[in-house]
């Protein structure tokens, strides 16, 4: 069974996923980022591929991205970093990146990497639904691969409901249709947050962008199997540039 439906299956509410980009502070820092956030006791993890024009992102993650690309990350040395991660961390892994590095890399190519490595899943924002089952859903299937799809407050429940048939993971549901960033509060979500509840969709939910407290938190896994914090984690990482003491700030953000 894939990591991320073992993890659904077996933990149901309050899960935590976090996202970082790979590269950033330090180029060497993603495997010392994945083996804190575990020890830590995170469930899922989000490594992002760093790209020059990531249109979902906030200022916060764009900046982490130009950091790490002139730090020297790139793909294929991600993939490098990664080779070995299997022997120590045992909790999901997802690739987050953006359509032109994937390809240019080569979809399949990107896909059998992931394999190799021991990624789980991946999520490509920009690549368009229809695209990715004509063209894609085939090949990342092969690899067992899972892909995650997102959806917004905008997103239509006809739309909704083909995710769904087509996801074996979980739903990403992005809390609002801003970029990434933080907010202080989801009062005004309840009702999307209900609606999408009131669906009964088959697959499980986290809900991403603008969580960075314990309140934000909270709030969010009240309506969904658990919260996916980036931008909150990074700019932990940018205030302590230390891998553990980013963690431990950004834990201690959700706690208290």
């Amino acid at each position: 069974m894939n990591r991320i439906n073992y993890l659904f299956e077996n933990k149901k509410e309050n899960i935590l996923s976090v996202y970082f980009t790979a590269g950033f502070p330090k180029l060497e820092d993603t495997v010392p980022t994945l083996r804190c956030l575990q020890a830590n006791g995170v469930d899922l993890v989000e490594i992002g591929v760093p790209f020059s024009d990531p249109m979902a992102d906030g200022i916060v993650i764009q900046n982490s991205s130009q950091v790490a690309l002139q730090n020297g990350m790139s793909i294929r040395k991600l993939f490098d970093q990664l080779t070995a991660v299997r022997v120590e961390i045992h909790i999901p892994l997802i690739m987050m990146g953006y359509l032109n590095p994937v390809m240019q890399f080569g979809f399949e190519n990107f896909c059998k990497e992931c394999s190799r490595v021991g990624v789980d899943g991946m999520i490509i924002p920009d690549l368009p639904m229809d695209d990715f089952l004509a063209e894609y859903k085939e090949i990342a299937e092969r690899y067992k691969l899972e892909f995650i799809f997102l959806i917004t407050p905008e997103t239509s429940e006809e739309r909704i409901r083909l995710i769904d048939s087509h996801t074996n993971g979980f739903i990403y549901m992005v809390s609002s249709a801003a970029t990434t960033g933080t907010q202080t509060s989801f009062d005004n979500k309840v009702d999307y947050f209900n609606r999408i509840n009131a669906m009964n969709l088959k697959n499980p939910r986290l809900i991403g962008f603008g969580i960075s407290n314990k309140s934000t938190r909270d709030m969010v896994c009240k309506y969904s199997s658990g919260a996916i914090i980036g931008s909150a984690f990074i700019k932990a990482l940018q205030e302590t540039q230390d891998v553990e003491k980013g963690v431990k700030l950004l834990l201690n953000s959700l706690e208290h």
